[in-house]
């Protein structure tokens, strides 16, 4: 069953860690851990480490390691908070490659899955992500990547920004850097370096659709999953991705300008000397007390305009799509700012609280449209924001994007509907129901570590995993999610407007999206 290949396939689990062929690299040559199913090559440095004068830079070239490089170790994570703490190290631009053990492969040159992974830019690296369910059932080859985060991967300030470089997307530049690496090394692996697919999730997701706005990107990758990534670029009223002459001097509504974040850090000269000393313990420390979220901005090279812009007129990298949501995404947001904060959110708070997500502009019609019940219980405020906060900033824009992405090429839209499946560790004592939150569906492509090992399928939740992982690397494949033995999902259309409802045991057709997500009603009018 699946769920046993789930629990027994995790990173590090090798046979008798037995070492692998060599493979060739532009770096050099490189051994990694033979598995029963999988074999890992882990920590491969694919660009210079970006720290001195190179924070704040376009990655470098790594050049040659001396000898053999033992890839049997991840390497370090990026700087990011862990509990209140900083952690990593800003030599952080490693990779791992995930692929079929010799004997299991089926045919040579396969495709490849290149994950970049969540965290709202600010967080978590691709050691947290073992692909290995992907590699053993679906006879692919997956890479996981590092990329900078926080302020030392987007990073806005005229210092910095004027010395003749591409400037603020340093997360992005990693990322194609990255997928510049696989497209130079990763035939020595076995795979087709003409046949890659990006993917990703939150962060990773909104990544997939930056890269394919992105004239940086061309020719980097054939196809794009992207889940759960509307969340910034396709709305108007959140402000998030701006040009960096913006977010230079006045910043977004969620993030201080560059020139306020280097006053903060002890910058008040606002020189690119005193920027490159600061510690990364201190600009992680900053954006824990300043903000959340961070996101890429139009800075003219690696992204000229808005993703949304770029869909809506085919100016975008044009390779088949997979695109799609939870049904119950600002959930997890709602419990970790209230419930895992102190205190659940009080019917009494709703108003507060709704103005506080949207601001004084659109609030009122908010509370207009997602009324409080009368006699409401204790969590409908929690329920109502969830909705209000899924509609408006993933679920309604995922549909636009689906609708302006499907005029030029093959789009696959879905929706992920297990209202039961796993929860993550932490999450116990939330107050309400989390439903199908953000992040619920990655336990059923990929072995996540902030989810329980077992993950506790059902029967009815194996079935559906098996047929994601199918539908994922069919896509990679071919750019068709579709076979035999797993139930037919339809390209998106507009006139139609159907999803892929993902559910146990056996997906179906949905064709109330638009109106459960009130996106004809309210948010899309």
């Amino acid at each position: 069953m699946l769920a046993a290949a789930l629990a027994s396939c995790g990173g590090g689990n090798t046979d008798n860690g037995a070492e692998v062929p060599e493979v060739i690299t532009e770096s050099g040559p490189l051994r990694g851990i033979s598995g029963d199913q999988v074999d890992e090559y882990l920590g491969i440095p694919y660009a210079a480490p970006p720290v001195g004068k190179l924070r704040w830079m376009p990655p470098q070239p790594y050049g040659r390691w001396p000898g053999i490089l033992e890839a049997t170790q991840f390497g370090n994570v990026c700087p990011q908070q862990n509990g209140g703490a900083a952690i990593g190290n800003e030599n952080c631009l490693f990779l791992n490659v995930y692929a079929p053990h010799a004997r299991k492969r089926r045919g040579p040159h396969l495709p490849v899955m290149v994950w970049i992974h969540g965290g709202a830019f600010t967080a978590e690296s691709g050691k947290e992500f073992d692909p290995s369910p992907l590699v053993e059932h679906g006879n692919v080859i997956v890479v996981t990547i590092n990329y900078r985060l926080g302020l030392l991967g987007f990073f806005a300030h005229p210092a910095i920004d004027n010395e003749g470089h591409p400037r603020g997307n340093y997360g992005l530049m990693d990322q194609q850097f990255a997928l510049e690496w696989v497209r130079q090394n990763i035939v020595g692996f076995g795979g087709n370096n003409q046949l890659v697919t990006v993917f990703g999730q939150s962060a990773g997701g909104l990544s997939a659709f930056c890269n394919l706005a992105s004239p940086t990107a061309v020719g980097l990758f054939q196809r794009a999953i992207a889940e759960s990534g509307s969340y910034a670029g396709f709305t108007d009223y959140l402000g998030a991705i701006v040009p960096v002459a913006v977010a230079e001097t006045v910043g977004t509504p969620s993030v201080p300008s560059g020139i306020a974040l280097a006053s903060a850090v002890g910058c008040p000269s606002q020189t690119a000397d005193c920027l490159r000393n600061v510690s990364p313990a201190n600009l992680v420390g900053l954006h824990l007390n300043t903000f959340n979220f961070l996101y890429p901005f139009i800075d003219g090279t690696v992204l000229t305009q808005q993703p949304r812009a770029a869909f809506a007129s085919g100016q975008f990298n044009r390779v088949p799509i997979i695109s799609g949501t939870t049904h119950d995404e600002w959930r997890l947001f709602v419990a970790f700012e209230y419930d895992l904060s102190g205190a659940s959110l009080t019917n009494s708070e709703y108003a507060t609280a709704v103005d506080a997500l949207y601001g004084p502009v659109i609030s009122p019609m908010v509370l207009e449209f997602y009324p409080l019940p009368a006699n409401p219980p204790a969590d409908a405020a929690s329920l109502a924001l969830s909705a209000a906060g899924t509609d408006g900033i993933f679920s309604c824009p995922a549909r636009l994007a689906d609708q302006s992405l499907s005029r030029y090429v093959t789009t696959y839209a879905y929706e992920f509907n297990d209202e039961n499946a796993p929860r993550e560790i932490g999450l116990s004592t939330v107050s309400f129901p989390l439903g199908a939150y953000h992040d619920t569906e990655q336990p059923y492509i990929i072995n996540v570590s902030y989810f329980p090992s077992p993950i506790g399928f059902t029967p009815e939740q194996q079935q559906l995993s098996q047929t994601m992982i199918t539908y994922w690397t069919n896509f990679a494949k071919t750019g068709d999610p579709n076979s035999a033995g797993v139930p037919t999902w339809s390209p998106y259309s507009s006139a139609a407007d159907q999803f892929q409802s993902l559910i146990p045991s056996d997906p179906t057709v949905e064709s109330s999206f638009a109106t459960d997500h009130l996106c004809t009603t309210f948010w899309q009018r």
